[in-house]
């Protein structure tokens, strides 16, 4: 059975056995405005939800983990990198030291920026910095999609890391 979407699994299933949304409330448990919900996208269905629903009509679900590189351009690879090796050193000691490099950049950085998301971006950053969210700072610095992405493009960490050492890294992507 192979359909996007976990509520599109349930729904396949609930198709292929002809159970009802009320049954399913009944069998499983969950209460049927939650499972309508589920099939018309309004609320996402964990997987561990999707098996629950799954094993009353006799499936299981199933997820195959694979390993994707995602598509990168050079400059996206490159800033990155540099965040990455950013996120090795960052912790709550490094942060305090980083803080006024940090808050020059923002100030900079919103000096020379317009529009969205630059604006919104930089707000997100500010709000992360401010609350020392050391785990929201790592996710935004290796993530791999686009809103992590667009996030760095507007980075106040920039001069954070020696030329050696933004050297160095560089060259491991070259």
């Amino acid at each position: 059975m192979m359909v996007d979407g976990r509520g599109n699994l349930v729904r396949q299933a609930m198709r292929s056995t002809g159970t009802t949304q009320s049954e399913l409330a009944r069998i499983s448990g969950v209460h049927q405005p939650s499972i309508s919900q589920f099939l018309s996208g309004k609320i996402d269905v964990s997987d561990e939800q999707a098996d629950r629903l799954l094993a009353c009509m006799g499936y299981r679900l199933e997820v195959e983990w694979r390993v994707v590189e995602p598509e990168m351009t050079r400059s996206e690879r490159r800033s990155w990198s540099l965040h990455c090796e950013l996120s090795a050193r960052l912790d709550r000691v490094s942060l305090t030291d980083w803080l006024s490099t940090v808050e020059r950049n923002v100030r900079r950085l919103r000096e020379g920026v317009r529009g969205q998301p630059h604006s919104h971006n930089l707000d997100r950053w500010e709000a992360l910095i401010r609350a020392r969210d050391l785990a929201g700072l790592k996710r935004v610095m290796t993530g791999l999609g686009r809103d992590s992405m667009e996030m760095r493009e507007v980075s106040p960490f920039g001069g954070i890391l020696s030329e050696e050492d933004r050297l160095a890294v560089l060259a491991r992507v070259a």
